[in-house]
């Protein structure tokens, strides 16, 4: 029975080869890919936080975040959220319920012209918006009748500004007591802000000089009340007869500043905070800061909802892309999917001139062999024959001799008699034979068999076997 082509069994096994190492090579790939989005990962998640790039998002836990804050009111009881919408959609169905919107500290994404005026539709329908921040985005200060809302900086966080270090976010500050009871500093009697505290003035048209960027109602410097009726000041559940003024008012001042005030806009009001610090969780736990921040948040009632949408964990359209979020899952996944596209791409492809097909070989060289034999037989060349079995021998007895295939007969047999139990003249006898015979042609089928066999027992005698490949073909197909 003839068995499988050995060359086809060996273009098979190179085949797997070539495949394995392209498996190989990718799920190296894979791992490096992995390797760098993690290292990538971590090294975001160990960044230190700094004053001059606060997060202050309430998913985060350092000094500078709200996570403290918004776990606090979440396990008091309070209805909070994490708002990952667009503002858009506040004045909306999916924002029906929500009754207070806290924006804390300067975003990661900006805040555009048109988000700002569905947030101000919202407070107009009687939302309380609470913006926490040393300077809030001025498109979300309208103006308040003839007033005008205008933060202002005091004092710029260092490079070497530590969060965490309470000694340094509080030095040179004194705690400072509520300018009036109000809604908002109810059960507050101390408040400790940061150096960095920004100077919420306001002012009319009217006012010039240094009186335009005075607090109104001060006296010596020091704000007083509204003339806003109690009423009017911060609760939503009051139902005033007269119409609301337009007037801030003013709740914390520290060093002739403006720290905190609230003022309405159309049926809601809008609270402004001069100082994050006072509810980031490095200074919430100070003095009656957590009281104050619950104040300005709970009074409206409903659900408060923290603005996570600009802080840059907005709700992904894909559900599985938004599972997660933060981790390095979906830029490995990317990378791994563009390196399977760039894999089925070339395999796909042509880098070089085309090449035809390989030609397996299905015969084996004896079948060769068997139909030379034959034609030479019916040809009755029998000299033919004597000289490719002669040829053959020769050379390998002169390799054997270490000689040249040209030296003389009678030098290639002397030297091999001399490295084995030959007699050399009978060996020279049978390659002059040879040699006769295939020079002259006239020998017969019988004769030229004695030759062959002759020399085939010389090379057996001197272990001058076949080829290996030879061999292998012969036993595969026997």
């Amino acid at each position: 029975m003839i068995s499988t082509n050995p060359r086809s069994s060996g273009l098979n096994e190179i085949n797997m080869r070539q495949r394995l190492g392209i498996i190989i090579s990718i799920l190296l790939a894979i791992a490096i890919l992995i390797g760098i989005n993690s290292i990538g990962y971590l090294s975001k998640e160990k960044k230190q936080d700094s004053e001059l790039a606060p997060d202050r998002s309430t998913y985060h836990a350092g000094p500078t975040g709200t996570r403290a804050f918004y776990d606090l009111l979440n396990e008091s009881g309070f209805k909070v959220m994490r708002w990952r919408e667009t503002p858009e959609k506040l004045p909306g169905a999916d924002g029906k319920q929500v009754q207070t919107f806290v924006i804390i500290g300067h975003t990661t994404i900006p805040i555009e012209e048109d988000e700002a005026r569905s947030v101000l539709l919202w407070v107009e329908r009687g939302g309380r918006l609470v913006l926490i921040d040393r300077r809030p985005e001025l498109l979300l200060l309208p103006p308040s009748g003839d007033w005008i809302i205008i933060p202002k900086f005091r004092e710029y966080p260092g490079l070497g500004i530590d969060p965490a270090n309470l000694e340094q976010m509080t030095e040179n500050v004194k705690p400072i007591h509520p300018v009036q009871p109000t809604v908002l500093t109810h059960q507050v009697e101390l408040v400790m802000p940061s150096k960095f505290f920004a100077d919420i003035a306001f002012s009319t048209p009217s006012e010039v000089g240094a009186e335009k960027t005075k607090p109104a109602n001060t006296i010596d410097g020091t704000a007083s009340p509204s003339p806003t009726p109690e009423t009017n000041v911060s609760s939503d559940d009051a139902k005033p007869t007269s119409p609301s003024s337009p007037a801030p008012v003013v709740h914390l001042t520290s060093a002739n500043a403006v720290v905190l005030l609230d003022y309405p806009h159309g049926r809601g009001r809008i609270v402004v905070l001069s100082d994050p610090f006072i509810v980031a969780n490095g200074g919430i736990a100070l003095k009656d800061n957590l009281q104050l921040a619950i104040n300005l948040v709970s009074n409206s009632g409903g659900v408060i909802a923290f603005d996570e949408f600009h802080q840059g964990h907005g709700v992904a359209r894909n559900a599985f892309a938004s599972y997660f979020d933060g981790t390095p899952v979906l830029a490995i996944s990317g990378q791994i999917l563009l390196l399977i596209l760039l894999v089925v791409w070339t395999r796909g492809r042509r880098f070089a001139r085309p090449l035809p097909l390989p030609v397996v070989d299905r015969r084996s060289s004896l079948e060769f062999v068997a139909s030379m034999a034959e034609l030479q037989q019916r040809a009755r060349a029998f000299d033919l024959a004597i000289e490719n079995v002669y040829s053959r021998t020769r050379r390998v007895l002169a390799r054997y001799a270490g000689v040249d295939y040209n030296s003389p007969r009678s030098h290639i047999a002397q030297r091999v008699a001399d490295r084995s139990r030959l007699d050399a003249h009978q060996l020279e006898t049978l390659m002059r034979l040879s040699e006769e015979a295939i020079n002259s042609g006239a020998i017969s089928e019988r004769q030229s068999i004695y030759l062959v066999k002759r020399l085939r027992e010389v090379e057996a005698s001197l272990g001058l076997r076949m080829r290996s490949r030879d061999v292998k073909q012969t036993a595969q197909n026997i």
